[in-house]
């Protein structure tokens, strides 16, 4: 398999608000360019705190965070709003009935079954980090029941007719369940034929941060450093049609970077085709050195074997990114970074290097990037990105994106 090593690497800013995992969903919708660099007017501004996760229900996209108040793009009424609402996709109105009170941050949506959407975090109300909400009235939909305990959730996937939920915790319902599991989307009900483990945290308990699925792969990143006790660190494929660990090993996230990351994968996101995935990571690599660290990295889903490289590496030169968006024309890159095409650089721009402060585009196939650069605000940095048919989605802690007012919430338009 050919490996890009034009792209090889200090300091990352960490603040408790950088930790929270970018969230990630099912492989997502193909795009036949690159997103208008001039943001939409429409979206919704959030007035504190961070916006980590987006789903899109029918045309209602949902938002979730650690904040209290929103306001619409056109004025008006600051609206409370206790980590979570709800806006229209093409007008940005923002639902009136949809204000569930959740007492801790969401880290975490999916779409659920009809007009609802699943939501995990860190609250205990109104059910314990795992919930499915009424869209149309906010209200918890009572024939879903998964309440999760010992940890939080800090990833959901939704495929099919199972919800996977990752996090760091160690029982859904009655069933024991080490950061990982399967449970029924109408129900909640624990898939008892669902037992991939993570084991071996580094430096703590395991821990999923992010994972994308597609047909019969499920793909997931974390502090871990076995899968159901075979060697897998941080990154590991599940095969879906026997529900065990895949023929897929990479060595490429078992290098330590700083003492202050033992785990530093972080953001991942499948292909709409679902034939490579896209990991990006923290963790303040020094220059000269080949590990993954402060990276964007491509690998090969279907690829097989103990020795598995990534297909080719982006790395920043020191700053860390936190999501990651795959549409087959593009690999949309957020963080705090300043810079991509920075290998050489260690919190400086080596050669070669290109401004990309905020946000970027690499080209999927050759791995450098785009000429795509709207820019942003960098703050702790993207922590949410959701693509869909009219555009881009993006969720972040700062209010300036594309050179415009967009507080914490934005959407580059499909060209």
């Amino acid at each position: 398999m050919r490996v890009t090593t034009a792209l090889l690497p200090v300091a990352s800013l960490v603040t408790c608000a950088a930790l929270l995992p970018a969230a990630t969903a099912s492989a997502g919708i193909r795009q036949p360019r690159a997103v208008s660099e001039n943001p939409v007017d429409t979206t919704p501004h959030v007035l504190d705190g961070i916006v980590t996760a987006f789903a899109l229900v029918g045309r209602t996209v949902v938002v979730g965070g650690e904040f209290s108040a929103v306001r619409e793009a056109r004025g008006g009424e600051d609206l409370p709003r206790a980590n979570v609402f709800a806006f229209d996709l093409y007008t940005g109105r923002v639902l009136r009935d949809f204000a569930p009170d959740l007492d801790g941050p969401v880290a975490a949506l999916a779409a659920g079954p009809g007009d609802t959407v699943f939501v995990g975090g860190a609250f205990n109300v109104p059910s314990r980090a795992l919930v499915r909400l009424r869209v149309s009235d906010g209200a918890v939909d009572d024939d879903f029941s998964a309440p999760v305990y010992g940890g939080d959730v800090t990833s959901l996937v939704q495929l099919g007719g199972a919800l996977y939920v990752g996090g760091d915790f160690s029982r859904i319902g009655r069933s024991p369940r080490t950061a990982l599991a399967r449970v029924d989307a109408e129900t909640g009900a624990v898939d008892p034929r669902f037992t991939v483990t993570p084991g071996d945290g580094r430096r703590g308990d395991p821990r999923i941060y992010a994972m994308a699925a597609v047909r019969d792969r499920l793909v997931v990143d974390g502090s871990f450093t076995t899968l159901d006790g075979l060697r897998r660190p941080q990154l590991g494929v599940i095969d879906l049609t026997t529900g065990r660990v895949a023929d897929w090993h990479t060595e490429a996230y078992a290098p330590a970077c700083k003492p202050d990351f033992p785990s530093y994968v972080r953001g991942l996101d499948l292909s709409p085709d679902g034939r490579y995935f896209v990991v990006v990571t923290t963790g303040g690599a020094a220059r000269g050195t080949s590990k993954l660290c402060d990276s964007a990295a491509r690998f090969e889903t279907y690829a097989k074997g103990e020795a598995i490289r990534p297909t080719w590496v982006n790395l920043t030169g020191g700053d860390s990114l936190y999501a990651v968006a795959v549409t087959g024309s593009a690999v949309y890159v957020g963080g705090h970074q300043r810079w991509l095409d920075n290998p050489r650089g260690a919190d400086t721009a080596g050669r070669g290097a290109v401004h990309r402060p905020g946000i970027g585009a690499i080209d999927p196939v050759r791995g450098r990037a785009l000429r795509w650069n709207p820019t942003r605000e960098r703050g702790i940095g993207v922590k949410a990105f959701l693509t869909v048919k009219t555009g881009l989605l993006v969720g972040s802690d700062t209010t300036e994106l594309g050179h415009e007012y967009h507080a914490r919430v934005g959407m580059f338009p499909a060209t």
